[in-house]
């Protein structure tokens, strides 16, 4: 296999295990994968402005405002006033929030793991855990 077949074949590996594993949370039910993603970015840089929001997902502003009313309205962000500008209203998770993050991943990770018991063998597992380093050194090219 030449390298044009190996990136080929492991960007559809990848991406099918990426949507069989966003299938795995019980969010995807109640919220868009826009929404989600909304979520995501909140949890891993705690609070953010809308524009940063809009610019992460890649949506325009007006409808990123309407993804946070909605969220609001479910107890899922809060906005909190920038102390410096008053024309700045920073975008962070509630403790409801924070849970629906803690409970996808653990969904996740709970069928992750059952398909690794149910689908590999001991061997191809060892060889799982020798590939990570190398599909963590792909992951952080920029």
């Amino acid at each position: 296999m030449n390298t044009q077949e190996l990136s080929s074949s492991l960007r559809a590996v990848v991406s099918t295990l990426h949507k069989s594993l966003r299938k795995q949370a019980s969010a995807v039910n109640a919220y868009s994968m826009t929404e989600i993603d909304t979520i995501g970015h909140l949890f891993r840089s705690t609070s953010l402005l809308p524009t940063e929001l809009a610019a992460l997902t890649k949506i325009k502003t007006q409808s990123m405002s309407q993804i946070l009313n909605k969220m609001e309205l479910q107890g899922v962000i809060k906005r909190t006033p920038s102390t410096e500008d008053k024309r700045k209203v920073f975008i962070s998770l509630t403790p409801l929030g924070k849970k629906i993050v803690e409970k996808t991943k653990y969904e996740k990770d709970e069928w992750l793991k059952d398909a690794i018991e149910k689908l590999l063998s001991d061997k191809e597992k060892e060889l799982l855990i020798k590939t990570l380093p190398v599909l963590n050194k792909l992951s952080e090219t920029k």
